[in-house]
Formats: structure tokens, sequence, C-alpha cells
């Protein structure tokens, strides 16, 4: 139901009150394909699946979720009324090049620390109204997502921390009062704050801006008297700098740059 009215939207926008095209045109059944203009990783299938339903469109794939592709290579095949698929073209298209541009760089950072079994994850850096999608295409390109929203984690960065005046009562409180599942994480700038975090009972401590050597202090400590407790490392992460945060010991890393730093990768559509 979501994709339905987020495709619904997409297509509002673009058609308006009506395709002018489509006004002095005959309907026609044609034949288009999707080809790739550079290489990437490809997100997008399970929204422009949602599509051809809702549109009657058929689909030919030959590409997936997660799929590398290559300058050339065709991704799938779309056909149906003329009127109706050109109408749609620019949301199709849309739809596969945001997503498999995010895909194409979360897959990039992924690899950067594939074999460490640290988990990459994204952050709620998103464009407006677009979390579900962009965070649908992070997993497209391997990587996993952190909290949706403010509804399914309690985290406490600086800006809460300079509300609460005794963490430990806090803490108790929080306990009691959000659900049973839910996990508790805290931001930490410090080795005194994450140990702080620690003691007070977060289920996450997440290094921010820490140095290598301070994330190394951190994971030394939580190994040594809190071997439960997950580390999350955070902040200037790029792809020159992810392996050598990975090799700290981290359990995670998170990362707003593989949404919104991705550029996007060139797709066009083509009538056979």
């Amino acid at each position: 139901m979501l994709k339905q009215k987020f495709i619904e939207a997409l297509v509002a926008e673009d058609v308006g009150r009506g395709d002018l095209f489509s006004r002095i045109s005959e309907s026609v059944d044609i034949r288009a394909y999707v080809v790739a203009k550079s290489d990437g990783v490809f997100g997008g299938r399970e929204y422009i699946e949602v599509l051809a339903q809702m549109y009657g469109l058929a689909l030919m794939w030959d590409v997936k979720d997660g799929s590398a592709f290559h300058k050339g290579d065709k991704l799938f095949y779309v056909s149906g009324d003329s009127k109706r698929l050109l109408s749609l073209e620019r949301s199709i298209l849309d739809m596969a090049l945001h997503a498999s541009s995010i895909a194409t760089l979360t897959a990039q950072y992924v690899k950067a620390i594939e074999g460490t079994g640290v988990k990459l994850l994204d952050t709620r850096k998103t464009r407006p109204l677009l979390r579900e999608f962009e965070k649908y295409a992070v997993r497209c390109g391997g990587g996993l997502n952190h909290r949706m929203g403010l509804d399914d984690c309690l985290m406490l960065k600086d800006t809460h921390l300079k509300t609460i005046d005794d963490l430990d009562v806090f803490m108790a409180e929080v306990r009691q009062k959000i659900p049973f599942t839910a996990k508790v994480e805290i931001e930490c700038e410090t080795l005194e704050m994450a140990q702080k975090a620690m003691k007070a009972g977060a289920d996450i401590v997440m290094c921010d801006n820490m140095s290598l050597e301070e994330i190394e202090e951190v994971v030394a400590y939580r190994d040594a008297h809190y071997p439960h407790i997950l580390l999350e490392a955070s902040g200037n992460v790029t792809l020159d700098t992810i392996s050598d945060i990975a090799a700290t010991g981290v359990d995670a890393i998170s990362s707003g740059s593989i949404i919104h730093q991705a550029n996007w990768i060139d797709l066009s559509m083509r009538v056979e």
C-alpha cells in the first residue's frame, strides 16, 4: 500500500492534468527497454513491478535488485499501450536511476569492508518523504538499515543528553516505558562517555566522530567489561577511511554518505 501511494504521487507529479502527447497520438502496442549507459548495481525492481501492475504494463527482467550491470546491458523490457508507457517513461527511469545510484555507492562501501564482519548501516539523513525508498535502495546495495524513524529505537544524541540530569535514573525509567523489544543507543564522543553509557545499560554505543585510537580504546573496554553491547562507529566515514574504521573492532559503521553523496548513474529507455 505504501509503495502504491508513493507511485501514485510520483506519477501525478509528472503527468499533472494529462500527458499532452496522449491527446494527439494514437494508441499502439509497443515494447521498450532500459539500457545501462554506465556501470552500476541495480535497484528499483520492487517499485517498478508495482507500477507496472497498477498501470497495466508487462515487464521482462534481465536483472534483479542487487545485480551488478555494465554499460551497454539491457536491464529490462516493458511493453504495453504506447500512450500509457510513454507517459510513465520518466517515472520508471527516475525510480531505477535513484535506487540504482544509491545501491551502486552502497555496494562500493560494502566491498571496502568485505570479510571484516562489520555491517554497513545507513542513517536518517534521507530526502523528505523518500526515506522508505532510499533505505530500500541501500538494501539493494548490500547495506543494512539503521532505524527507520524515531519510533523503532531510542537513540540518545548529544542534544538529548543535555536535557538529562542523571543518565542512570533516566535509563531505569526508559526500560519501563519503551517497548520491550526496542533497543537504546547512546551517542558518545569520548571514552569516558562510552563507559558511562555502558554502565547505564545501553544496548548500542555509538562512537561519534572519534579518532581510530579512541574507537580502539572503547572496543577494548567493551570487550573486557560489557561484551554483549554493540558498538557503532559514525562520522567522517568515506571510502578512504571505512576499512581502517572496520579494523578497530566495532560491530557496525553508519554513514549518511551512501545516500546523500550518491551520484546518478546513466540509464536510458528506448523503444524497439
